[in-house]
């Protein structure tokens, strides 16, 4: 099998200096583990100028689409890593699954009204990247066998000259945020999910608004300072056209496949964190002890073991984390994990074709989460609760779930927060907790705009 070639540079702890190289390039894409300040993501990879874009066409199925992302693999050709590397990616696939892909995987309404224009799907098929690997404090190019050697040495040179110096372009909001809904709209939807509840059709529902504000410039400058406001190690920068993009600081990895292993750590339960450091400890041991947030997260970690063991080998699905706090600047979550190994004849995106859309963001039962989600959400989430995702030649993947995410499209940004419904749930309470998981997001946007 041929080997991926590998050309060493400078370690740089913070990915946005690279980036700032290739950002206005099409395709552009950084997978961004929120180095220096946030501690838990391993690995930056950078991109651009896919070789193929690929989008769903107009009425073709789920699985139909990933048929064909599996044949770009194809084209692009098998690859291994020098062996002394332990890098992630060795050329293939990045890009995302909305949350409406879902439709192309089950039969979903078509209640919630679709105003975003955004594809369900978009992949570009790269043969090259740029890895930073913070554990080992290296930045590599990487790239695949197939690359011609005037790209590699036109990349070699792009990120080995020195960074010209400019001034960074602006961006500033033009309006107010506002929500899809007011109070009492959101309260009726609550009672609406809790009544379900009672009558069994479900257990537990995400129920999510949309806040959505005009704006002007350039959207890399946004990201730039949320993720300084809000590290997170799934974050997320993808350049959808010159205007356009799909900003995110995801603290939720949905699944990951690493040499047949399969890993996915869902969150269920949030408190907002607090100033005072003896409130903020006592914040978070609420939570720990919360046997309504326990419960949210073993519904999930139940969900997500069914999800699993239709791709995974039988007797494989282990639940090795229950109940673990992840804390980050705005909020404390309370995490779990569960594990298996792909079946026979499996492979990432029979699993991605099984699993998706996460259970964390709809609900249990899945099926009926959705169609409830669609029957009282007023517009659609288009990538809020979908996955920004890698799948690279050799089958290795890892994706994030889209929460705490934005989209810059159209002069407009948007911006989604929600959190699990169950039968005890207080509305004030669930209205509240959708506001503190974005307010971080939306007020680093506003003092930008100042």
């Amino acid at each position: 099998m041929p080997s991926c070639s590998i050309h060493s540079l400078p370690y740089r702890a913070d990915p946005t200096i690279f980036f700032e190289r290739v950002r206005h390039a099409p395709g552009a894409v950084l997978l961004d583990a929120g180095r220096p300040t946030a501690e838990r993501g391993r690995f930056d990879l950078i991109s651009a100028w896919p070789q193929l874009e690929l989008t769903p066409r107009a009425d073709e199925s789920g699985k139909t689409f990933l048929q064909r992302l599996r044949h770009a693999l194809k084209l692009l050709g098998s690859a291994k890593l020098p062996e002394e590397l332990q890098l992630p990616f060795a050329g293939g696939l990045i890009g995302y699954l909305s949350y409406d892909f879902g439709r192309r995987l089950e039969q979903l309404p078509s209640q919630a009204r679709d105003d975003l224009g955004l594809a369900d799907a978009r992949f570009g098929l790269y043969a090259w990247a740029l890895i930073s690997d913070h554990q080992q404090a290296t930045s590599q190019l990487l790239f695949h066998p197939s690359l011609p050697a005037a790209e590699r040495e036109r990349l070699v040179r792009l990120f080995s000259n020195a960074p010209t110096s400019k001034s960074p372009p602006c961006f500033r909001l033009t309006s107010s945020f506002s929500a899809d809904q007011d109070r009492a709209s959101y309260r009726a939807a609550i009672e609406r999910i809790q009544q379900y509840i009672a009558a069994g059709d479900c257990y537990q529902i995400n129920f999510a608004q949309r806040f959505q504000a005009s704006c002007q410039g350039d959207p890399w400058t946004a990201y730039r300072a949320l993720r300084q406001a809000c590290p997170t190690p799934f974050a997320g920068y993808l350049q959808l056209d010159a205007e356009s993009a799909l900003l995110s600081l995801s603290p939720e990895r949905f699944l990951r496949v690493s040499a047949g292993q399969v890993e996915t750590r869902p969150i269920k339960g949030t408190r907002p964190r607090l100033a005072d450091p003896q409130a903020d400890l006592a914040s978070a041991t609420e939570l720990l002890s919360s046997s309504k947030d326990r419960a949210e997260n073993l519904m999930i970690v139940d969900l997500l073991r069914n999800d699993l063991g239709r791709s995974c080998a039988i007797g494989s699905v282990r639940v090795p984390e229950l109940f673990s706090l992840e804390s980050y600047p705005n909020v404390h979550h309370l995490t779990s994990c569960v594990t298996g190994r792909l079946a026979d004849g499996q492979d990432a995106l029979d699993l991605l074709a099984g699993s998706f859309p996460g259970g964390s963001i709809t609900g249990a039962p899945k099926i009926r989460a959705m169609q409830i989600i669609d029957e009282l959400e007023p517009s659609r989430r288009g990538p809020y609760c979908g996955s920004l995702l890698y799948l690279d030649v050799r089958g290795e993947m890892d994706s994030s779930i889209v929460i705490r995410s934005l989209l810059v499209s159209n002069g407009s940004v948007s911006c989604w927060g929600g959190g699990g419904v169950v039968a005890d749930s207080h509305w004030e309470a669930e209205y509240q907790e959708s506001i503190d998981k974005v307010k971080v997001l939306l007020g680093t946007l506003e003092k930008l705009s100042h």
